[in-house]
């Protein structure tokens, strides 16, 4: 409890030039809670260490297969060297990747927008490997859509992150999303 929201935003941590984009937490310690590493060592415990490094094989397995399938769409390229279960990638003129973020949200997939370059990434958990085959035809799909009207996706996601890019004094974005965290808290 806080007298006032002045007091209050000195709990938050936000940053609008991290290169994934726009972040904002209402801690310090950012959007891991005890109950995600709790959840984790009882995983853990459940699958034994085997399970576990099945798992971690499938998982990275998967992501190996969303790579080899991005590298083949001529429209997109790998961002930076992945090794784990993290793949990031970007566009080619004409296609604009919140474009393509768009047309895959669309189609039912949360990929996270990065701003500096832009890009998305998508995180391959034990939910992403039995879909891999799905997301390869979502994405080829996606990518000739935004490429067959690439005017037509400046309303949304290129609307929060292509414009948070080009703002000069990220202070007023840094507010903004104190207000939006603000909201959160809304009694």
């Amino acid at each position: 409890m806080y007298a006032n929201k002045h007091l209050r935003h000195n709990q938050y941590f936000t940053i609008s030039t991290w290169p994934g984009g726009i972040y904002a937490s209402p801690t310090i310690a950012g959007s891991r809670c005890g109950a995600v590493i709790a959840s984790c060592w009882a995983a853990m415990a459940k699958m034994g260490r085997e399970g576990y490094l099945q798992e971690c094989k499938n998982i990275v397995g998967c992501r190996v297969k969303l790579q080899h399938a991005i590298e083949q769409i001529p429209e997109l390229f790998i961002v930076g060297e992945p090794t784990s279960s993290v793949v990031a990638f970007s566009s080619r003129w004409p296609v604009d990747i919140y474009g393509v973020q768009d047309e895959m949200k669309n189609r039912g997939w949360e990929l996270n927008p990065m701003q500096d370059p832009p890009a998305l990434h998508i995180a391959c958990t034990r939910l992403t490997v039995p879909v891999a085959h799905e997301f390869i035809r979502d994405i080829n799909e996606s990518v000739a859509a935004v490429k067959a009207n690439p005017d037509g996706y400046s309303q949304g996601s290129k609307a929060i992150y292509g414009f948070a890019a080009t703002v000069p004094d990220t202070t007023i974005v840094d507010e903004v999303a104190q207000g939006f965290i603000d909201t959160l808290y809304a009694v």
